[in-house]
């Protein structure tokens, strides 16, 4: 356990200086370099051990206790750094600051950054194709405020969710690598499924501290110029964020330039459901295999996968931006301008993210080598844009115009292929810098004085084979072959003897052995700093430069669409504003691709006279998948994507809910009918007639009568007051008695064919209702024991038997009668109900009370 430093007076120097940097970084493991590793000691060592499967050994002794110890190469400290972020945990690295050289007792250290797993920006540390989201949230009642930043690109953003509800599905949208919430946090169960939960005290919180914050990072007077003041509890919550920022990184911030909010009103909703059951970037198990990005993300830079996959999630109800999408996918395709354009964007790399760097300084010299290769593909890239073009691709080539002064400045400086780290030299191009040049030429030996000089010494000594050189371990020398040594000049100074040569060493060679060593230093030291005013002739430039990489990470995102719709035959969606989704052929984007088998496109008709469909078939017939292929076509037609159909009319959507599949919530205490019931209940309340709601096999965790009782009245209740656009497959047969009842249903079914035992789903959508479940046919095909297929043959006919003989009653048991909405009418029953004293009742009194109401009914 770390101590107080006041307890270990009895240490030595060294480990006092330890402990007074470990108090102040209690929670977080502490780095401390040493030599050529980072140290742990105590708890800190004992904890990383076990994490990181490295040894545990001990150093010195305190109350006659050995103290733990652990350590990793400095080298290496990246793949470490990685493991750990990845557990969620926080490191501190302590470094040398001071001079060996004129440090009394230990070199000064002190803590320069605090690596967190929100606040990545190493290359080696993050998922290139993936946001490292550092998410904050906070709370008063029952709304929320939130604010997500992305350190490796500067993107900071916040948002109220009104709802528990709303809160859980933008944090699955997140997907956030840290959170900061509030010591008083009521919602806690909504985080337990995230790693790195960091507890900050309430304070921080503050509305009128976050607001000062927030204006002194930006340079401005208020925040009415970014369209936030408004969102008071998303202020308190980017204050927070932003003071944990500036705590871990230790340096300034130039690449955070602005923050925008989040309107629910600009994007359509998707609840936390709604995005596991599509499996947009992650599949029900968790991978990323076969998922909507995995087909359709084919972008040529890893800053152009991240935003592909931010717009899959946060899918537009802007018509207008969504129609400047497709109009540059097609003239993208029509102009056959996407394949060059591919080309190109892929040498420009993920400069989002270097950007950044350079915006933090810690930059490395390769990261400044591959800017500038990206900046010098711009002029490139302007060629393959010619005019005329469409809005958006127009904006798109103004904002990746040439940068020709960086690219100047760093083509100038940095050689083409530079070392990984500047401490290794040999990054600054020869020719930048007169000083420095002279300084390299030295420090690697000044080749021509050594030429001279052994021209000099065979032409004064008559020795020809005499040799002048140099190596790392024994510096200058004068190499003479043993069969010469007769003529050695009496001023040589034996410095080495070989097996058939001897060295030697002058005072002229001495001198000059001196000059080189003391200026390799002096080249190392000019060089870093030559290095360090690069950035700040680059800083001034981090918006011109975002902007910049935010225009071809979108160019990515278009020409990966344009390639996707021409290799896979989709074709654009006509957008509106009416209540339609006609969609002629459609197909699922995924199992098309997967499938061994032709996929079978089928059509979907919502509009204003049909807006609900009752789906029944078999299971396996492709009710789910051509549910969602339904709702995945709507997502795509939103985010201004083409689309996998032959045709299709959409109607701008609100919302896409769907409650499909279940299983057990065990941490929450929840089974899979409750996770079913809640699911259907946040669809019940939220959705609108603008929305589009897919519900599969309402009911079926309960008993047959209470869970067809419960699938009815759904259904009803989604006709007859949300009026919501709706996909409803069940099993239950007598739920098709309700496109009977109300104008707005119509019957569907999965075709299959019977032929003796055998069953083949032909997967193709027919009107009106399936004739049988097939079940049995199910069962069997799924390898249940044919003694059990048999039995359950018998006593279905048992059943069907004992159905045909009580079909009147059974119908009316199951067929429950027309329900009506309209809950404020008058009626004599519940008119004698609310006047009626039922404590004054005696029992028979209730009894023939009882017969009236009946008769009154």
């Amino acid at each position: 356990m770390t101590q107080n430093p006041d307890q270990f007076s009895n240490h030595t120097p060294m480990m006092r200086q330890y402990l007074t940097i470990k108090s102040e970084f209690e929670h977080i493991l502490l780095f401390y370099r040493m030599g050529d590793f980072y140290e742990l000691f105590f708890d800190d060592a004992k904890k990383a051990a076990d994490l990181l499967d490295i040894s545990l050994t001990a150093r010195g002794k305190t109350g006659g206790n050995a103290i733990p110890m652990a350590g990793v190469p400095y080298h290496a400290v990246e793949n470490y750094l990685a493991r750990l972020v990845a557990l969620g945990e926080s490191v501190a690295i302590c470094e040398q600051v001071g001079d060996p050289a004129t440090s009394k007792g230990p070199v000064e250290r002190k803590v320069v950054r605090i690596v967190t797993p929100g606040t990545l920006s190493d290359e080696a540390l993050l998922n290139d194709r993936k946001d490292n989201l550092l998410v904050s949230v906070c709370e008063a009642g029952n709304k929320f405020g939130v604010s997500y930043l992305d350190m490796s690109s500067g993107k900071f953003h916040l948002c109220e969710p009104q709802t528990p509800e709303q809160l859980s599905a933008e944090l699955q949208r997140l997907s956030p690598a840290e959170i900061l919430y509030p010591e008083s946090f009521s919602y806690s169960e909504l985080l337990s499924a995230y790693k790195g939960l960091r507890r900050r005290p309430d304070w921080e919180f503050d509305q009128q501290t976050s607001y000062k914050l927030l204006t002194s990072q930006f340079a401005t007077k208020d925040l009415k110029g970014f369209g936030v003041e408004q969102y008071a509890l998303g202020i308190c919550a980017s204050g927070c964020l932003l003071q944990y920022v500036n705590d871990t990184q230790r340096t300034a911030l130039p690449h955070i330039r602005n923050i925008t909010a989040q309107s629910y009103q600009e994007a359509v909703i998707l609840d936390a459901a709604t995005r596991r059951n599509l499996e947009l970037t992650e599949n029900l198990s968790g991978g990323v295999e076969n998922t909507l990005a995995s087909v359709l993300d084919r972008t040529s830079s890893p800053m152009g996968s991240r935003l592909f996959k931010r717009w899959l999630h946060s899918p537009l109800t802007d018509i207008n931006k969504l129609q400047q999408r497709q109009e540059a996918i097609s003239t993208l395709i029509n102009d056959d301008l996407y394949p060059d354009l591919q080309d190109v964007l892929k040498g420009v790399g993920d400069i989002e993210r270097i950007i950044a760097r350079i915006a933090l300084r810690s930059a490395r010299p390769r990261d400044l080598a591959r800017l500038r290769n990206a900046l010098g593909l711009l002029p490139e890239l302007q060629q393959i844009l010619e005019n005329p073009l469409p809005p958006l691709l127009a904006s798109l080539k103004s904002d990746s115009q040439p940068i020709d002064d960086i690219y100047g400045l760093l083509s100038r400086a940095v050689i083409d292929n530079p070392p990984v780290l500047i401490r290794d030299g040999g990054v600054i191009r020869d020719g930048y810098h007169q000083e420095l040049d002279e300084l390299r030429d030295l420090s690697q030996g000044a080749s021509q004085f050594l030429a001279d000089l052994e021209e000099q010494e065979r032409e004064r000594t008559g020795i020809s084979s005499l040799k002048v050189g140099y190596n790392k371990v024994h510096g200058f020398f004068i190499e003479i072959s043993r069969a010469s040594s007769d003529l050695v000049p009496a001023e040589y100074i034996r410095r080495q003897t070989l097996k058939n040569n001897e060295r030697y060493i002058t005072e002229e060679l001495k001198a000059h052995e001196e000059k080189v060593l003391s200026s390799q230093s002096r080249f190392l030291a000019l060089e870093k700093r030559l290095y360090d005013e690069l950035f700040d002739q680059l800083l001034p430039q981090i918006e011109v430069l975002q902007r910049c990489a935010d225009a071809l990470a979108t160019l990515d995102v278009l020409a990966n669409l344009s390639e996707r719709a021409v290799s896979l035959n989709y074709q654009a969606p006509t957008l509106c504003e009416d209540r339609i989704i006609d969609i002629k052929d459609g197909r699922h984007p995924v199992v098309e691709q997967v499938s061994e088998q032709p996929f079978i496109a089928n059509p979907v008709t919502l509009n204003e006279a049909q807006q609900m469909l009752i789906i029944t078939g078999p299971n396996m017939g492709g009710k789910s998948t051509y549910m969602r292929q339904t709702a995945l076509i709507v997502l795509l037609a939103h985010i201004g994507s083409y689309v996998p159909a032959q045709s299709a009319d959409i109607g701008i959507v609100d919302r896409i809910f769907t409650r499909i599949g279940a299983s057990d919530d065990l941490a929450s205490g929840r089974s899979t009918f409750m996770v079913e019931m809640t699911e259907t209940a946040n669809i019940l309340h939220n959705a609108s007639n603008k929305s589009l709601v897919l519900l599969d096999e309402i009911g079926r965790g309960t008993s047959t009568y209470d869970g067809l009782s419960l699938a009815w009245a759904c259904a009803e209740y989604l006709a007859q007051k949300t009026q919501a656009f709706t996909l409803f497959a069940t099993h239950y047969f007598e739920l098709t008695q309700l496109a009977e009842q109300l104008d707005t249903l119509a019957n569907i079914h999965l075709d299959a064919v019977e032929h003796d035992d055998n069953i083949v789903f032909m997967h193709a959508v027919q009107q009106g209702a399936a004739s049988k479940s097939f079940g049995l046919q199910v069962a069997q095909l799924a390898g249940v024991p044919k003694a059990v297929v048999k039995r359950a043959k018998q006593r279905l006919k048992e059943l069907e038997a004992v159905d045909q003989s009580q079909t009147v009653s059974v119908e009316k048991q199951v067929t429950p009668p027309q329900a009506s909405f309209s809950f404020n009418e008058d009626h004599p029953v519940i008119d004698k109900l609310q006047g009626l004293d039922v404590d004054a009742l005696s029992p028979r009194q209730a009894l023939q009370y009882l017969y009236e109401l009946k008769e009154t009914l």
